[in-house]
């Protein structure tokens, strides 16, 4: 059975950071991209971060773009995402996503962490 377990969402103060991590287990994780997503009320899932199975390629929406910064430990199989200078914008439930590379349409979420960025 497969699992991702989010942790290390919080109430923060604007500028604060926090460091969100996905455990994985069920899935070889290795051949996995992994993104993170956020979603508010009443707004779709935003597509934040994404890094590739090997780790050697990431991208961003441009909204966090020199403030967050995806990472995987792929013996420990855990996806992260620091992130810096947060601001109430970046207020929501934030999701990881594990998108197979070997099965076509095989992909998994997670229950989500709050972050909540405010004073």
């Amino acid at each position: 059975q497969v699992h991702l377990v989010e942790s290390g969402g919080h109430l923060v103060q604007p500028g604060g950071s926090l460091r969100l991590s996905c455990s994985a287990s069920g899935i070889t994780f290795s051949t996995y991209t992994m993104s993170w997503y956020r979603q508010v009320p009443g707004k779709e899932r935003e597509l934040v971060a994404s890094i590739s199975p090997s780790g050697d390629a990431t991208n961003y929406v441009d909204s966090v773009k020199g403030r967050f910064t995806i990472s995987r430990d792929n013996a420990r199989n855990v996806l992260s995402l620091q992130m810096n200078s947060l601001n109430s914008e970046d207020t929501a439930m934030y999701y990881c996503k594990a998108i197979s590379r070997r099965t076509v349409g095989q992909f998994y979420w997670g229950q989500g962490t709050q972050v909540t960025v405010s004073s």
